[in-house]
């Protein structure tokens, strides 16, 4: 009987701890930096790969550029020889892309530098970004209430 009275404590301590624990490790997951920009996909994703790999001189561990993300271990100068990961994403949104930087296990401003220094590599190698990228628009139905193109109407 003792035992149980002292074991109800103990296993809700345990669980609070277990929840505040998880609570921990799922913020330092979400931590991640984002910007958008007009450059094209492509350009995002060159100049990326270029500044992790020629650049900064990290180990990329995995990359697919036709879902556009980089995975790297990223080495802090600050960190001595201790690596963590690090990825890149790149979303295309409407007109713009979006470019996420994320190294979960770093603090906030290692994020915001590296993606100030891909800004201006992209800036460097490309110039000045385009004012907004086209919008691809799907091409209409040609439907019964479709617009007859120019010169190929016909008479009734």
């Amino acid at each position: 009987m003792i035992h149980r009275r002292l074991f109800a404590p103990v296993l809700l301590c345990a669980v609070a701890f277990g929840i505040g624990a998880g609570a921990l490790v799922t913020s330092d997951a979400s931590a991640r930096t984002a910007f958008q920009n007009s450059y094209t996909l492509e350009q995002n994703y060159s100049a990326a790969l270029r500044m992790i790999r020629v650049d900064m001189g990290l180990k990329i561990t995995e990359k697919d550029p036709e879902a556009a993300y980089i995975m790297f271990e990223y080495k802090s100068s600050e960190g001595g020889n201790k690596v963590s990961p690090g990825s890149i994403e790149m979303v295309p949104q409407s007109s713009q892309i979006q470019v996420v930087v994320q190294l979960p296990q770093m603090p906030q401003y290692h994020e915001e530098v590296m993606a100030n220094s891909l800004k201006k590599k992209l800036q460097h190698d490309y110039g000045d970004p385009p004012k907004q990228r086209p919008e691809k628009r799907p091409k209409g139905d040609a439907g019964a209430d479709a617009a007859p193109e120019a010169g190929n109407e016909e008479s009734l």
